[in-house]
């Protein structure tokens, strides 16, 4: 189960992120280098995480013409991530750029290609001051549609789309989910949330978790406590 548990290095420096896995690991066997600290220790954090023994769910949401998309994703996987996103509101000529990159690459240097879909933070009043009228739920859905149409993988989403998505998109479509939180806990800047067993049971296939543990007193035993939630559905 901790296989599906995904740990976001909150950190802004190498050393902060080495002592994060030196701490977790084995107990977590992927983390999520995010913006910030690949901004701060990019290629030393993954080789390091990597050496260590554990996956890197590459976490920088490209988002551009689809030809530099294309070409950073590729360069992207020479790192070697077990995933790797985008966004889908790049539209589906990015997406397909994307996925054609990867696929160009031999099948066991492929990462998972995932389309991020409507950020945790933003809700329905959000979208609407961004043009969008669909419900998060809705506009979730559609990007999902459009990521796996396009050539994703699987998408990344708030626990309140799992559902529906898994619905629109099958079995095998990949639901990578933000915003977990354990009962009790501070929902921090997120606003659509929900607690791991309940993501699990509406179908989420890793839940990413970050502050919750990064911020913990002790950061093993609150992953470890995460994962018996996990087990529980």
């Amino acid at each position: 189960m901790n296989k599906r548990l995904i740990v976001a290095l909150d950190a802004d420096s190498f050393k902060k992120a080495k002592n994060f896995v030196d701490e977790l690991y084995p107990t977590v066997k992927i983390f999520k280098v995010g913006s910030e600290l690949f901004t701060a220790a990019g290629l030393e954090a993954v080789k390091m995480i990597k050496a260590k023994g554990a996956a890197v769910f590459l976490d920088l949401k490209f988002h551009d013409i689809p030809n530099t998309v294309a070409k950073t994703v590729k360069a992207a996987a020479k790192l070697k991530p077990l995933m790797l996103n985008i966004h889908a509101s790049g539209g589906p000529d990015m997406i397909k750029a994307a996925s054609a990159s990867i696929k160009s690459l031999p099948k066991d240097k492929r990462p998972v290609l995932l389309a991020v879909t409507v950020l945790t933070s933003i809700d329905k009043s959000t979208l609407r001051r961004l043009g969008v009228s669909r419900s998060p739920v809705k506009q979730v859905v559609y990007l999902a549609k459009l990521a796996k149409t396009c050539g994703a993988n699987g998408i990344v989403c708030s626990p309140k789309e799992i559902q529906a998505v898994r619905q629109s998109c099958g079995k095998k479509f990949i639901i990578v989910t933000a915003g977990i939180r354990p009962a009790g806990k501070s929902s921090f800047d997120q606003r659509r949330i929900a607690t791991p067993a309940w993501a699990i049971k509406k179908g989420a296939d890793f839940i990413v978790v970050g502050r919750p543990i990064t911020k913990a007193r002790n950061h093993r035993k609150a992953a470890e406590e995460i994962i018996e939630h996990i087990k529980t559905a």
